[in-house]
């Protein structure tokens, strides 16, 4: 069984900051991708940001320059710093991990989501 749990989200103000953190645990063998994406209501989830098991990163346009993640390998760990929050940055921020399980097993796996709003 593999989890990720993720924590950091609440309210911030326009031009505030907020950190994301995703952690995963369970059986795995290894990891290679992880990364963040959003869901607003109404919309379609979608892309944040990546990074793959070599550092490479890949943003959505709407954040690059505003967002940097990151992770930890050791501790099987992604983060997401936020910068310069906007209104429509508002959304479920879900964590996600591409990984081989302890059965040798490729999946991807979701978090449960964590709330970001953006609001003065």
């Amino acid at each position: 069984q593999v989890q990720l749990v993720e924590s950091g989200g609440g309210l911030a103000q326009p031009g505030g900051s907020l950190r994301l953190s995703c952690a995963a645990s369970g059986s795995i063998f290894s990891i290679n991708g992880m990364g963040w994406y959003r869901q607003a209501p109404g919309k379609q989830r979608e892309l944040v940001a990546t990074i793959t098991n070599d550092g490479s990163t890949n943003y959505a346009d709407s954040v690059k320059g505003r967002f940097t993640i990151s992770r930890d390998t050791a501790k099987n760990t992604v983060y997401l710093q936020m910068n310069s929050l906007k209104p429509e940055d508002t959304a479920v921020y879900y964590c996600n991990a591409g990984l081989i399980d302890g059965w040798k097993s490729f999946s991807s796996y979701w978090g449960q989501g964590t709330q970001v709003t953006v609001s003065s």
